[in-house]
Parts: structure tokens; C-alpha cells; sequence
């Protein structure tokens, strides 16, 4: 054992006092190597003979004879791969070939074969050196790759310096390492090679600028900014002259980090190293200030690369186009579609997606369609995110059937979805209620291999809240948590607002809580939400609190805030302290938009502040808003309850001539202020204009309407009306009208008016008894009776002098179900009625009046027993 180790000690020796270094120490190189040899894996058949072994050594030129004649079976070489020593007498050969490099492959791969040997890390790099010196750069290459490859336990760094300790095998060269670096870059190495290039730098030996680029793209390209910038550090530094390709690569980094002035600092040194920007360069910049709506800077990028001579392509103007198209500019996009056509080029998949898609977020579905089918009738084949721009805007609008089409055809082309489609689908569905579908499409997303992300999972926590299943939502949240997706600002802001819709108010407080508890900043929009839901809980305090919060954690509320805080004050009656905040707006420079401007009119008509809602109003003008119908309708309620029928009708016929259309709520506002003053007849003529122009007309603006025919006497008018809407089917209207008539009878009830309802045990029978107060209560009474949904005493229009109006001695026992007529007459002197009372049977009932008069009555025949 004594002799093996001084033989393999002396081996070493030999070998490192051949390759002496300049670092690291020639120890760190023996230690490499020793350990290499020792503990590399490998088997011999046989215990080892030394005695033969030392006859060996001494005769190598012989067997290096052998390996050159290629006799893989001669018994000497048969001997030296049954040796412990044959990785390291390996090494020794290899070194013997380095003049005969096809010679020194093949016995390197007719060893690597041989059962329970392995090369050295050491004979790797004495080859890798031989072949490069010869020019076998492919075999070169190739032999690093499986370098690499069999030592990936090692640290990048010792083999880097095995090779270097190696690099007198034959005269010096470093494109080795050059070539070392490449294909650590080609294993996607990263971290690796730049490490790399750091000992290369210290040992002033550099990769090639193409090399370097390679890097640096592949950094770019994993989002590793930090890493890209601190590697052309470096090469600046280490003396590399940059390409056109490493600005390139380097202003597209900076421009994807939104760090525009540092991508044009970087845009103007390479000019001043005398190197001409290419059309990649200008488009990476058009892009960068494009994405971020600096709209004005890329049309002078565009104009100066025009200047330079340099010529736009395809990708030149569909940066523009995506950027104008974002930020809403579609006329100027079309300028550039324009200009796409003129150059003799055609637009391409991306140019067609990006104009669908503007149109899509636009509402403008036609258009959107329409390029859609001119994409096609240019040859052109839609992408997945074409199709799933559409399948978005047609869910989100409630058109399921084309959606459903598009998703066929999706399919027929062999596009298949991604996450992104799912989500659209599902988001859609969700929206519009329509549960089943959705869940249906989950369960064929998890069938297809689509794994929810967290996208998916938001879509999924957003749409379960709209249709009120929390138990769904915590699901989808403890399946998260089992799969370790973490949530982010946005799931969490999606959680609030669930949590606000659903009247659990204090539960998205707390959750605010948590958010701030594990580090994360709470949003202006978790606040919003938060407000708004205090707002229509009618806790204003809560809600002002929050905003002081926000203020005082220097939260900058957004308009959105501000429109929604107003509007929440004004309803609240609250309307000096709307006024402070809509002042407070103008100080902290933030102008209001329409929205707030709409909700402080509002507030103001409705505290009969109408002199200061003009002003308002004429203000918004000056400003250059445009007034929407809610504002105009606002201003016309307000001018209406004052009786300013002039300026109202001015209003009116002001949203006409600016081609906006009458909305409902604007038809009912405009006739609950005629009928307030009885104009009837002209209340009548909106109500005929509402329905020529396809407007429905809802129980609140018919039951105004015939209440009032009914108050002045016109009961054929009222029950003309009532068969119109027969006529037309909209019967629903009349059972809402009867429903919303009960509300407030329960209302007048409340005020003790009316005295007490009863409903019968079946359900089906409503009767109540009424002591009219006022002469809002006998109409209520008289359009109850109309309907044949509870019973009125006295039948009958309501006289105009209502003081000699006089209750009638039937009481009428009618269907809530059957509008027709009614089920049974009870007939007996009766009075005013105090209160009535089923038996549990309901087949008697018990009616009181004033001065302990009585009555029993049976309810299915009439009469009194």
C-alpha cells in the first residue's frame, strides 16, 4: 500500500510540476485532482497489481505504440483498465496524443466505454485543449457540453480552473474558455456563467463580445434586470467593445422597467461610440415610451428614425398602433394602419389583435368583428389571444351564443386554450350568474390538464361572490392555500369588495387589518370598497373615518374615492360636507370628472338647493364636460320640484338636440314633476314617447301614471291604460305595481294610517284594512283595489272633494294570484275596520271595529255567522 501511494504521489507531482499556475494555488489543483481520482466511482475486476504496474510505467512508449495502432484488445490494455491507476495513466496518454488529436478522441471514447471506468475531470480538460488547439472546435464543444453535463456536482468555478491549470497542455489559446462560457449559457446556466465571467475577468481572459451578448439576452429574456446590467458593467469595464446588438439588448432591459430616461442615456452613448442605431433599437424604444402612454416621445423617436434614414417595419407601426390603441387614440392608430398600406407592407396577426382588442375593451363589438373577418380575408389565421380578446368582450356582454361560436371555432382551427381563455370564459359566466356554465367550463379546464392559476383563482373568488356562494369562495381560498399560490393585492382587493357586497362589512375591515399585519400596503381601492359598503349600510361616520385613514397613511385617494364619497354624503343629507370635499378635490389638484360633478348637482336639487346646483351645472360646462344624461336629469328633477317647468323642459330638450337619449329614470323624473302639478295629458305623451322610442316602462313610472287618473277621476283612462299593458304582455308590470302599492301600504301603515294586513293561512288570500289620513292614502287605497290584491272599504274613484268621501259596508276578500276579480264579498253593515284575524284554518275570520263592534265571517262564502 506504501508503494501505491508513493506511485500515485509521484504521479502527481509529475503532472502538477508540468502545469504550474498562477492561481488559484497548485494545492487547490492537487486537492482537485486527488480527490478526483480517489473518489471518482469506478470498479476493477481485479485487486490491482503493483509489480506489474511499476513494469508499465516504465514502458510506456510501448503501450502508447498500442493505443496508436488502435489494439483495444491487447492484453496490456486490458491490464490498464483493470488498474485503479487507469483514470490518471489515461490522463498521462491523452497528454502523450496532444499532436494527434483524432487519435486522443478515439481512445477517449473508447475508454468512456469500457465497464466501471470513468474519465477525470482533468482528462476532459487536457482534451478540450488538444481539440481546440487543432481546430476540432464542433468535437471541442461538444466534449465541453458532457463536461459539464457529468460534472454538475462540481462547482462551476473548480472546473473552470482545472481547465485553466490545463491550458500548456499545447500553446496557450482562451477561446476554450470563450467556448467553456457559451455552453454554460446554452444549459441556461445563468447565474453560473456570470460567475464565469467574473473569474474570467480577474485572470484577463474575456468571452467574446457575441458571447457576452448571449448573455445578456438570456438575462433580458428571464426578467433578471439586476444581473444584465451589472454584467455589461463589467464588460464596459474589462474593456469589450459593445455591439449594436448589446444596446439593443440593454435599452430593451431598461425600457421593460419602465426606465425610460436611463434606456435614452444608454440610446445616446452608443451613438457617441459611433455606432448606428438599427430598426430594432428605435422599436424597442417606441415600444418602451409607447406602453406608458409617453405617446408624444414615440412619434418623435418614429420621426428622428425616418430622419436617420433608417426604414419602419411592421413591428415599427404595431408599436405605435398598440400604444395609441391603449391609451385611446384610435384615430391617430388608424393614421398608422394607414401608413402600413402606403409603405407597400401588410398588416400582420399582432397589427389585426390590437385593433380587436381596443375595440373589444371599447364596447365596439362590430368593429371588432369586423376586422376580425377582414384578418381572415387577408389569409391571416387568429391567434389564441385574438380569439380570446373576443370571447372576453362577448361573455362580458352577456352574448354567450357568439362566445360559444368563437370557442368552437377555437377549437375546430386546433388552437387550443390557455389560462387566459379559461379565465375569460369563466369570468364571463360568472358575471352574468350563469353558474352552472361556469363551473361546467372549470371542470373541462381541470380535465384538459389546466392547472388554476392565481388569475383563475381571482376570476373564480369574484364570480362566486357575485352569486352570493361563500362556501364556494372559501373553497377556492383553502385549495390555494393547500397548493401554496399566494394571494396578491389584487385577490385580496377582490376579497373586500366580495365581503362588502354581501353586507359583511366588518369582516373586509379585519381583513384590511390582516393585509396590513403581513407587510402588505393596503390600496385606495380596498379602502373604496370598504367606504362604499359603510356608505350603503348608511354608517356615513365609518365611511369619513376611513378617508381621514387613508389621508393620514398618505393614501392618495382617487377620483373614484372622491365620486363615491360625495355621492355617498349627498345621499346621507349630508350635503356642506360633500361640498368640502368636492373643494378639497380642487386644492389637492385633483379635478373632478363628470361623476362627481353628477352626484353634487344631485345632492343639491334634492336639499332644494337649486340656484347653487346651476351653478354647478354651468361651471362643469366652462371646464369643458361634456354633461351626461344622469347630470341633466338631476337638474330637470330638481327645476320640477320648484315648479321651473320651462327650464326643465330647456334641459329636456337640450339632451335632444345633443343626440343623447332619454333614459327611464329621466322619463320618470320628467312626469312625477308634471304630475305633481296635474298635467296629466302631457305626463301621458312622454309616457306614449317612452315606449315609441323601445323604452319598457317600469311599476314605478305606470303606477305614478294611473295613480293619478285614478286621484283625478279618470278611471277610464286609468283602466285603458291597464289593458294596454295587457295587450302588450307586460303583466309583470302590473304585479309589481301591485306589490310596490303594498309596500307602501306598509309605509302609511308605520305612520299609523294603516292598521293592521292579514294574510290568509294558504298564502294566497291578502286582505287589510285602511283608515284614511290623507289624500295620498285613499289613492293608495283606490289603486289597491284596482288590482284586486287586498281589499279597500268604500269602492270606487275617490270623490274630488275627498272631505265628504265615505267608507262603504263591504269588505272585499281578494287573490294576490288572480287579478281579475274577487274571490268573495263580505258583505254586513260594516265600518271602519280596526284589525282583522285569521284562524289557523283560515276558513273563519274575526273583524273588529271602533266601539267593540264585531264580526265573524265565514271567508270562502261570505256570509256572517
Amino acid at each position: 500500500m506504501i508503494a501505491f501511494a508513493r506511485k500515485l504521489f509521484g504521479l502527481v507531482r509529475t503532472i502538477s510540476s508540468t502545469t504550474q499556475l498562477l492561481s488559484p494555488p497548485s494545492s487547490c489543483i492537487i486537492f482537485c485532482f486527488t480527490t478526483q481520482v480517489l473518489f471518482r466511482p469506478f470498479t476493477a475486476s481485479r485487486r490491482p497489481d503493483i509489480d506489474s504496474l511499476d513494469g508499465n510505467y516504465d514502458r510506456d512508449s510501448s503501450l502508447s505504440k498500442i493505443v496508436q495502432e488502435q489494439q483495444w484488445h491487447h492484453p496490456r490494455v486490458k491490464n490498464l483498465f483493470d488498474s485503479a491507476l487507469a483514470p490518471p495513466l489515461a490522463s498521462k496518454l491523452l497528454m502523450e496524443f496532444r499532436q494527434h488529436p483524432k487519435l486522443a478522441l478515439a481512445f477517449f471514447d473508447w475508454a468512456k466505454l469500457q465497464v466501471g471506468f470513468h474519465h477525470t475531470t482533468e482528462s476532459y480538460c487536457i482534451l478540450v485543449h488538444i481539440l481546440f488547439y487543432h481546430r476540432m472546435y464542433a468535437a471541442a464543444h461538444n466534449l465541453i457540453k458532457e463536461l459539464i453535463s457529468t460534472a454538475r456536482m462540481w462547482p462551476v468555478p473548480d472546473v473552470f480552473y482545472l481547465l485553466w491549470s490545463n491550458r500548456n497542455v499545447c500553446l496557450a489559446g482562451f477561446g476554450v474558455f470563450d467556448a467553456f462560457f457559451s455552453v454554460l449559457l446554452e444549459f441556461d446556466m445563468l447565474e453560473e456563467a456570470s460567475e464565469c465571467f467574473s473569474i474570467m475577468k480577474r485572470y484577463r481572459v474575456f468571452p467574446k463580445v457575441r458571447s457576452c451578448n448571449a448573455l445578456l439576452h438570456r438575462l433580458s429574456k428571464v426578467g433578471k434586470g439586476d444581473m444584465a446590467r451589472e454584467t455589461f458593467r463589467d464588460m464596459l469595464s474589462a474593456g469589450i467593445s459593445p455591439s449594436v446588438f448589446t444596446y439593443n439588448v440593454m435599452i430593451d432591459v431598461l425600457c421593460k422597467e419602465a426606465d425610460l430616461e436611463s434606456a435614452i442615456r444608454l440610446f445616446a452613448q452608443m451613438k457617441s461610440r459611433g455606432l448606428t442605431p438599427d430598426v430594432v433599437t428605435y422599436n424597442t424604444l417606441i415600444h418602451g415610451h409607447g406602453k406608458l402612454g409617453m405617446l408624444d416621445e414615440a412619434k418623435a423617436i418614429y420621426a428622428e428614425m425616418k430622419r436617420e434614414g433608417c426604414n419602419p417595419d411592421v413591428i415599427t407601426y404595431n408599436a405605435l398602433i398598440n400604444g395609441l390603441c391603449k391609451f385611446g387614440k384610435l384615430p391617430d392608430a388608424f393614421h398608422f394602419l394607414r401608413k402600413i398600406k402606403e409603405s407597400g407592407m401588410r398588416p400582420n396577426v399582432i397589427t389585426y389583435s390590437t385593433f380587436i382588442d381596443s375595440f373589444c375593451k371599447e364596447g365596439m363589438m362590430h368593429a371588432a368583428l369586423k376586422f376580425f373577418f377582414d384578418m381572415r380575408g387577408a389569409g391571416l389565421s387568429a391567434n389564441e389571444v385574438t380569439y380570446t380578446c373576443l370571447i372576453d368582450a362577448l361573455c362580458k356582454r352577456g352574448d354567450f351564443a357568439e362566445a360559444l361560436k368563437m370557442v368552437k371555432e377555437m377549437l375546430k382551427v386546433g388552437i387550443e386554450f390557455n389560462i387566459v381563455t379559461y379565465t375569460a370564459l369563466l369570468d364571463g359566466l360568472f358575471g352574468h350568474g350563469r353558474i352552472k356554465e361556469a363551473e361546467k367550463a372549470l371542470d373541462l379546464m381541470l380535465e384538459a390538464g389546466v392547472s388554476p392559476n392565481l388569475q383563475m383563482y381571482t376570476a373564480l373568488v369574484r364570480g362566486y361572490f357575485k352569486a352570493n356562494k361563500i362556501e364556494k369562495v372559501r373553497g377556492c381560498l383553502k385549495e390555494m392555500n393547500e397548493k401554496k399560490v399566494e394571494p396578491d393585492m389584487v385577490l385580496y382587493g377582490t376579497i373586500i369588495w366580495g365581503l362588502c357586497n354581501t353586507g359583511k362589512v366588518e369582516e373586509a375591515k379585519l381583513l384590511m387589518l390582516e393585509v396590513k399585519e403581513i407587510g402588505l400596503p393596503v390600496n385606495c381601492v380596498m379602502y373604496t370598497a370598504v367606504m362604499d359598503a359603510c356608505f350603503k349600510a348608511g354608517d356615513y361616520t365609518s365611511a369619513l373615518t376611513l378617508m381621514e385613514e387613508m389621508q393620514n397613511f398618505s393614501i392618495a385617494p382617487t377620483v373614484v374615492t372622491y365620486s363615491l364619497l360625495i355621492n355617498g354624503l349627498c345621499k346621507s343629507g349630508l350635503i356642506q360636507e360633500a361640498l368640502n370635499y368636492f373643494n378639497q378635490m380642487t386644492t389637492i389638484g385633483l379635478p373632478p370628472n363628470v361623476y362627481v360633478y353628477t352626484a353634487m348637482i344631485d345632492g343639491l336639487c334634492k336639499s332644494n338647493s337649486i340656484e347653487s346646483a346651476r351653478k354647478l351645472f354651468d361651471e362643469m360646462q366652462l371646464k369643458g364636460f361634456i354633461p351626461d344624461t344622469p347630470a341633466l336629469t338631476a337638474l330637470i328633477d330638481g327645476n320640477l320640484k320648484h315648479g321651473c317647468f320651462d327650464e326643465a323642459f330647456e334641459l329636456r330638450d337640450r339632451i335632444l338636440d345633443d343626440a343623447v337619449e332619454l333614459d327611464l329614470y329621466a322619463y320618470t323624473t320628467l312626469m312625477w314633476g308634471l304630475l305633481k302639478f296635474d298635467k296629466i295629458q302631457e305626463a301621458r305623451t312622454l309616457f306614449d314617447e317612452m315606449i315609441v322610442k323601445g323604452i319598457r316602462p317600469d311599476e314605478v313610472v305606470f303606477g305614478i301614471l294611473e295613480g293619478k287618473y285614478y286621484a283625478l277621476g279618470k278611471v277610464e283612462e286609468a283602466v285603458e291604460l291597464k289593458d294596454d299593458l295587457v295587450s302588450r304582455g307586460w303583466t309583470t308590470i302590473l304585479k309589481k305595481v301591485a306589490l310596490l302599492v303594498c309596500c307602501n301600504f306598509s309605509l302609511l301603515w308605520r305612520k299609523g294610517s294603516l292598521e293592521h294586513t292579514s294574510l290568509s293561512p294558504g298564502g294566497q288570500l291578502l286582505l287589510g284594512n285602511q283608515h284614511p289620513s290623507s289624500d295620498m292614502d285613499l289613492l293608495y287605497c283606490l289603486i289597491l283595489c284596482t288590482y284586486g290584491f287586498l281589499f279597500c272599504i268604500g269602492m270606487g274613484p275617490r270623490p274630488h272633494d275627498s272631505r265628504n268621501w265615505k267608507p262603504g259596508q263591504n269588505l272585499l276578500s281578494l287573490d294576490a294570484c288572480n287579478l281579475s276579480s274577487s274571490l268573495v264579498v263580505l258583505k254586513g253593515n260594516l265600518g271602519v275596520v280596526l284589525s282583522i284575524r285569521y284562524i289557523t284554518d283560515g276558513h273563519y275570520m274575526a273583524i273588529s271595529e271602533p266601539a267593540d263592534f264585531g264580526h265573524v265571517s265565514n271567508a270562502h262564502k261570505g256570509c256572517e255567522d
